[in-house]
């Protein structure tokens, strides 16, 4: 039995180990997609950004053309197919637009055609046959607008941090920013400079060490270019992920309490497996006791003509009476239990005189005790009656003060009080000057067949079902039952009847 308890142990252990390791891998997994997304985010805002800023300059410049006149920039080959270019300039000034063109003619032997930005020997469908690449291809067509309208009117950088503000809320990364335009550009001497032309960003925002730089570079020979600056994305994916990550936690917080549920339930299943063998043995020890100390003493009087001697004939007779109820004792106990388990039991309540209840059972058992036993009774007011099932409560009481009497070395001093508070709650106390029960012990005297132990002196005889059914048969009226116990100096059982509370301990 113990090697399965370990192997199961450890089969849990593993399990939720392996479970922890795979969530953390998956989670993992999934902050760096979540936070490579989130990079090529930005990289997009930057991007689209860029493009509307053009689209924006070139609604501009039509605007401009239909008041001043026509503006025509052109790169490579004059239409009729000569061998010229057009070098255009065009200026604003005031309200006027003005185009100066220039036609350069070039003889043959050293007129070149234009370089394209993109080149394939196999034709463009190999090149569209990725996503990828058709980004790349219309980045370099977004690279040659800027070629040509750059010519005419620089980018309005003011314009393009207020359109990648919108874009990065829209992709739900509203963060701190600062943006730069710079121009770099390399020295004879090939020392590259970068310079800044111009900044925008957060108000108040001051980038840390640890933040992160951007750049997208916007055109053919890479020397204009935005730079956005922001703080870790960390923070921000993780405050994205924070609803995964609560339902993961979740579940592992549930897996790992069923799984602890469950080793206490089988550890729960042996420990009450030992008991009820245990039980099983000591019950059948003491069932045979009373049978054969009644068979015995029955037997003399049959066999021995016993009966005819008044005196030895009344000793065995009272041998068999209290044998037979030490064995009426015991199988009541067991037939209680048996009963209370059942789905059909009920209690039959009606209401009961404290007064009439309790001196019968005092007067039971000091006859049936071994021992000088005085009982002090105190019933406050002296009418005070309950609602309760008579024979349950009777087996209740009976119970508790069995205990005390058993459990008082010598001499047994009992003191029970009964009293109503103003509030109409009773409480019924059983208080004794016995041997007590340990403080680690006390939590766990209302478990079922479990018996405070006492090393090797068994001088008590018991099962380990008398306070069970005590605070079962408390809790089924609706009551709550408490104890207070200091090893060497008795014990006190509290019955608080109008309050419905788990047994306190």
């Amino acid at each position: 039995m113990k090697q399965s308890l370990k192997l199961i142990a450890v089969m849990v252990v593993g399990s939720l180990l392996v479970i922890f390791a795979y969530q953390a891998y998956w989670l993992t997994g999934l902050y760096g997609t979540m936070k490579q997304g989130a990079e090529q985010n930005i990289y997009d805002a930057l991007r689209t950004a860029d493009y509307n800023e053009l689209m924006l300059r070139v609604e501009r410049l039509q605007a401009a053309h239909t008041t001043h006149g026509q503006v025509e920039v052109t790169a490579g080959y004059l239409p009729d197919d000569s061998a010229a270019y057009v070098m255009s300039q065009t200026t604003i000034r005031g309200n006027v637009l003005r185009t100066d063109s220039d036609k350069v003619a070039l003889s043959h032997s050293t007129a070149k055609a234009p370089s394209a930005a993109l080149q394939t020997t196999q034709g463009l469908d190999v090149l569209l046959t990725r996503q990828r690449n058709m980004q790349l291809l219309a980045t370099y067509f977004q690279r040659g607008i800027h070629s040509g309208l750059d010519l005419i009117a620089d980018p309005d950088v003011a314009v393009y941090d207020s359109l990648l503000t919108a874009l990065l809320t829209e992709k739900q990364l509203d963060l701190p920013h600062r943006l730069e335009y710079l121009h770099s550009w390399t020295t004879a001497d090939s020392i590259l400079h970068t310079d800044t032309l111009a900044a925008f960003g957060t108000v108040g925002y001051i980038p840390t060490k640890d933040a992160k730089r951007y750049e997208y570079s916007f055109d053919i020979h890479g020397r204009y270019a935005y730079r956005l600056t922001l703080e870790p994305l960390s923070p921000y994916v993780w405050r994205q992920m924070s609803g995964i990550l609560l339902t993961s936690l979740v579940i592992l917080i549930i897996i790992g309490v069923t799984f602890a549920l469950l080793i206490r339930t089988i550890m729960q299943q042996k420990t009450l497996d030992e008991l009820k063998t245990d039980f099983t043995h000591n019950i059948t020890h003491e069932l045979k006791t009373p049978i054969a100390v009644a068979y015995a003493a029955n037997d003399a009087l049959l066999n021995f003509n016993l009966a005819e001697n008044k005196p030895q004939r009344d000793n065995y007779l009272r041998i068999c009476q209290a044998q037979l109820q030490r064995l009426s004792g015991l199988v009541e106990q067991i037939l209680s239990m048996s009963m209370e388990q059942r789905k059909t039991f009920k209690l039959q309540p009606e209401t009961l005189s404290l007064r009439e209840v309790l001196p019968p059972l005092i007067e039971q058992h000091k006859l049936k005790a071994g021992k000088p036993v005085e009982i002090m009774l105190t019933v406050v007011p002296d009418h005070l009656s309950i609602v309760a099932d008579r024979t349950h409560l009777g087996n209740i009481l009976s119970n508790l003060i069995d205990n005390a009497i058993k459990y008082s070395p010598e001499r047994a001093d009992i003191t029970i009080n009964c009293r109503r508070a103003t509030d109409g709650t009773v409480s019924i106390s059983i208080a004794d000057c016995g041997i007590g029960i340990p403080a680690d012990k006390l939590p766990h005297i209302f478990d079922k067949f479990y018996r405070v132990p006492t090393g090797n002196v068994h001088d008590v005889k018991g099962y380990g079902l008398g306070l069970y059914y005590v605070k079962t048969m408390v809790e089924k009226h609706g009551w709550s039952i408490m104890v207070k116990s200091e090893a060497g100096r008795g014990s006190q059982f509290s019955i608080l009847i109008g309050k419905s509370k788990n047994s306190n301990v």
